[in-house]
């Protein structure tokens, strides 16, 4: 059977939002030691938009061009029409389910941290520094976003903020869920704290038992819900009112929230499917269901597979999708989308962690153990996150991860970047905001208290790291596509679709 061809149409090596003048070819140059890395991407539901989080606290908005699939010499430049500056690190954002790139007031998304409110953002702030080249040293610290609302998330007793380690914001909108230690909270976006005396959320769920005698039944959801999944209406895995929840001890469970306290209805551990495929795990960080609602993927930090159970009935699992190289601590993000009329069934995509990502197709048709169907080399680090726009024509796709460096690497590259300096401006020396002598001086810390260390410096950098957009076209050679963006002759979807942005 011939394999799609994936052809680069866009690209951009800046995760925090700042812009180069010179052009793709600063993809690789000018940022060949960056300071951050893209964490996620996610398609808006009018797959008008990518959104991206970064490692250093941020979210870009990129608007795709309507040309994108037309031919040209080079692949597009990708610019970010709006940055959220945050806080702190963000542990999950969910989009807006009735966004609209005509209607900027549905132009909003939920961001969550460990201890602060749930904050909703406009994708587009006035006050939007992506024009600031950040690659530059300054004194000045960007302008952090303002939030439109805010939710909190609290325990009673005591006040203190519970750390939220997975949202979503299913149709229709009106409310979304939030994932946190042993609950699962529902609230309801017209109700902020600013319009309560009192915020609570509108239901909590508690993922354990009720104590008894002052022990819990064994049975339950215990521990951080660090994974949450709606499925769709009018799907047959539950008319879009069934919840699939993960966490951290790789426990899933299945919640029907249009029940009166939104009831259990299954809970199953996936350590024993794993351990018995021989995929490892250590902890679940994404559910995700199949377009035809009867299937749950469960997908896993440090994990060489995915598991794949169906839920008509028995919650059983049906195939155990292997070779996804992917034993790392850092999240990397799958997507599905219906097969092909001649194939059936529908495929995941996932990233691995040196730079590939690997397609099974036919998922639902056969079971057991399933090996990739094909294979891309698409990047030089690990993919956080592969995400199919709705037409099944283009695919994007984000890479990036920490490198550890011992002195010698360390050495070598100042040396490198001593002899690149000659040749350049001394603002451009000093683009990357490397520090030309281990012995100098190196802050460290938060924007509001800095401490100043003095000796080597930090082993920890970034590899690589890159957002780049891909058609999805029939006929290709087979093999690593050249990242030169140049198209076939003729443009054919594999899934018989057209993009439409």
């Amino acid at each position: 059977m011939e394999h799609p061809s994936l052809d680069l149409v866009a690209a951009t090596g800046n995760p925090d939002g700042s812009f180069p003048a010179s052009g793709l070819r600063d993809l690789h140059s000018s940022y060949r030691k960056p300071q951050s890395f893209f964490k996620s991407v996610q398609w808006s539901v009018d797959g008008t938009t990518l959104f991206t989080s970064s490692s250093e606290n941020r979210i870009c908005s990129f608007m795709l061009p309507n040309d994108l699939l037309e031919p040209r010499q080079e692949p597009a430049i990708l610019k970010p029409q709006g940055t959220i500056v945050l806080a702190e690190p963000t542990s999950a954002i969910a989009l807006c389910p009735y966004y609209a790139l005509e209607r900027p007031s549905t132009q909003v998304i939920l961001t969550a941290s460990l201890e602060h409110p749930i904050h909703l953002h406009h994708a587009f702030p006035q006050s939007s520094d992506h024009n600031v080249d950040t690659t530059q040293p300054s004194s000045t610290a960007p302008q952090q976003s303002k939030p439109l609302a805010s939710y909190r998330l609290i325990k009673s007793e005591t006040e203190q903020y519970l750390p939220v380690a997975s949202l979503i914001w299913p149709n229709p909108g009106t409310h979304f869920i939030a994932g946190t230690t042993n609950k699962i909270a529902l609230f309801d976006v017209s109700r902020p704290d600013s319009m309560m005396s009192s915020q609570q959320p509108v239901l909590t769920i508690s993922t354990i038992p009720a104590m008894s005698n002052g022990l819990a039944h064994s049975f339950g959801m215990r521990g951080r819900v660090s994974a949450l999944a709606m499925s769709e209406p009018g799907g047959d895995g539950g008319g879009g009112s069934l919840l699939a929840a993960g966490n951290w001890n790789r426990q899933v469970g299945l919640y029907d929230l249009n029940r009166a306290g939104g009831d259990c209805v299954a809970t199953w551990s996936a350590a024993g499917a794993a351990t018995e495929n021989g995929i490892g795990g250590n902890g679940i960080m994404q559910t995700i269901w199949s377009p035809c609602g009867r299937y749950l993927v469960v997908n896993e930090r440090q994990s060489t597979g995915l598991l794949v159970y169906d839920l008509r009935g028995t919650h059983q699992l049906i195939a155990c999708l292997k070779g996804r190289d992917g034993d790392i601590t850092q999240r990397l993000a799958c997507d599905v989308f219906p097969g092909s009329d001649n194939v059936g069934g529908f495929e995941v995509w996932a990233g691995t962690k040196d730079g590939s990502v690997v397609v099974w197709e036919g998922i639902g048709i056969q079971g057991g153990t399933v090996a990739p169907s094909w294979e891309r080399k698409l990047h030089e680090s690990a993919i956080g996150a592969t995400a199919m726009h709705m037409s099944g024509s283009v695919v994007a796709t984000c890479s990036g991860s920490w490198k550890f460096m011992d002195y010698s690497e360390s050495s070598d590259d100042d040396s490198d970047d001593d002899d690149d300096s000659e040749d350049s401006d001394s603002d451009e020396g000093n683009s990357g905001g490397d520090l030309s002598s281990s012995e100098e001086e190196e802050s460290c810390g938060s924007e509001d208290s800095e401490i100043r260390i003095r000796g080597p410096r930090p082993l920890v950098v970034v590899d690589e790291t890159s957002l780049k957009v891909w058609s999805i076209r029939v006929g290709g050679a087979g093999g690593t596509q050249p990242e030169t963006g140049q198209p076939e002759t003729e443009q054919r979807d594999v899934h018989e679709k057209t993009f439409e942005p």
